[in-house]
């Protein structure tokens, strides 16, 4: 291997997410760039509330469950006139009621209210009625506190719900991104809903954040940090702030990524000479060295049932996927044979599909591959796509994105037929990472 070359694979696989510029205040929008090939036409029906403040939280939850389903490409929302008197989630259906909204276009209706609890707290229950077969689909009594951010969570559960039923795959909106960005001359870790909303920092730094893993249980954040001058693996506790070393050896220590059961972490160490891959406890001990040649071997991730690491290397004289057993006994085998560039892979929690990056005509594009199949197709379009991040229900990647020289973060389903656009106003955001709620 020579140096040029490996110089040219380190500077593909990293500079993509070093070189951003600051970001101050920012805001939000979320823009559909497509959608699906068969929208569901679906009307949200006006909650009634007993008071202007329950009228506030009630309207909270309507906008944001209407926007969690506009931004999935897969929904139409009708627009829905007030009803008087009001249909309730306690309104009996009728042929009659099904047929009128059928005849307005509504393949569902969600039917509720809002109740304010004797301790102050307020219980939002709603249906979710088929009118095609006239079927009540079941429903929720979601209790919470009354403040916004309660409303948002429960319109994030009732999503959730209307995505489930209707699609048969399960929601996500109640999970949480990590993602990085500027702010001046620092480096925030930032902590947020699945919309990009309510982000909360859990770390601030003068020097790099990068890296970022979920555990699977949703409670810890593994990355890496510069704040020390050199590249130190971390493992983050978010709900009290602790944080422990994985890796701080002589050298580089970077990408962490978590084993589905969350005992391991794969991590890629330089101390024994070249770039190799090691798998570790969640606290660092157990150190066990997984591959060993002279070429670089980076960006691990488990398969889904924890048997095997994909990871990146040139051995073959260019950045390609290769995998390995979990214990790294055998020869690894090249699963990448398209193009001279592909990297970054990414299991899905599911096992079903593998996301990563791939260099194509000059540009750097997201690709999925079907594990079983091998089938692969480019799910979006460049020029500067990176860090891909699976949602916990495996159909959905995000990504971090730059559009006419503005940074995003970018979300596409698996087949890449609808895509979204999380806008921030001002660049430096990067290293997303797509997390399960806490157990």
């Amino acid at each position: 291997m020579t140096r040029t070359l490996l110089k040219g694979l380190l500077v593909a696989l990293t500079g993509l997410c070093l070189a951003h510029g600051a970001l101050a205040q920012s805001s939000l929008r979320i823009d559909i760039t497509t959608s699906g090939d068969k929208l569901i036409p679906i009307a949200l029906l006006n909650m009634p509330a007993d008071n202007p403040a329950d009228r506030v939280f009630v309207e909270t939850v309507e906008t944001v469950v209407a926007a969690n389903l506009r931004r999935t490409g897969a929904f139409s929302l009708l627009p829905v006139a007030p009803q008087n008197p009001p249909l309730t989630e306690r309104t009996e259906l009728s042929n009659v009621f099904a047929m009128q909204w059928q005849a307005s276009g509504a393949q569902a209706v969600t039917l509720g209210s809002l109740t304010r609890l004797p301790d102050g707290r307020v219980d939002l229950r709603f249906r979710l009625i088929d009118t095609t077969k006239n079927v009540d689909l079941g429903g929720l009594s979601l209790v919470s506190d009354a403040t916004n951010l309660d409303a948002r969570r429960t319109a994030h559960r009732m999503a959730d719900y209307i995505f489930e039923k209707l699609t048969g795959e399960p929601g996500f909106f109640s999970t949480r991104l990590a993602y990085v960005r500027r702010e001046g001359k620092q480096q925030v870790l930032l902590i947020a809903d699945s919309d990009g909303e309510n982000a909360q920092p859990a770390l601030r730094s003068n020097e790099s954040i990068i890296s970022l893993a979920w555990s699977p249980d949703g409670k810890r954040l593994a990355y890496v940090s510069f704040e020390t001058g050199k590249a130190v693996v971390y493992v983050h506790e978010l709900a009290t702030g602790k944080r422990s070393v994985v890796a701080n050896y002589r050298g580089s220590n970077s990408s962490p990524a978590w084993s589905p059961d969350g005992n391991r972490l794969a991590v890629v160490l330089t101390k024994d000479g070249g770039s190799q891959i090691y798998t570790a406890n969640p606290d660092g001990s157990g150190l066990k060295r997984i591959t060993r040649t002279g070429t670089i071997n980076t960006e691990p991730s488990f398969s889904a049932d924890g048997r095997h690491i994909y990871f990146t290397s040139d051995r073959g004289g260019s950045a390609q996927i290769y995998r390995t057993t979990v214990d790294g006994s055998g020869q690894p085998e090249r699963i990448s044979f398209q193009g001279r560039f592909n990297a970054r892979p990414v299991v899905s929690p599911n096992g079903q599909f593998m996301s990563f990056v791939a260099q194509r005509d000059g540009r750097f594009v997201i690709g999925v591959r079907e594990l079983a199949s091998g089938d692969e197709i480019l799910v979006s379009d460049g020029p500067k796509d990176d860090s891909p991040s699976f949602a916990p229900n495996s159909k959905w990647i995000i990504f971090s994105s730059r559009i006419n020289g503005r940074e995003a973060l970018s979300a596409v389903s698996v087949d890449g037929k609808v895509r979204t656009r999380i806008s921030l106003d001002t660049a430096g955001i990067r290293n997303p990472a797509w997390g399960q709620m806490p157990r």
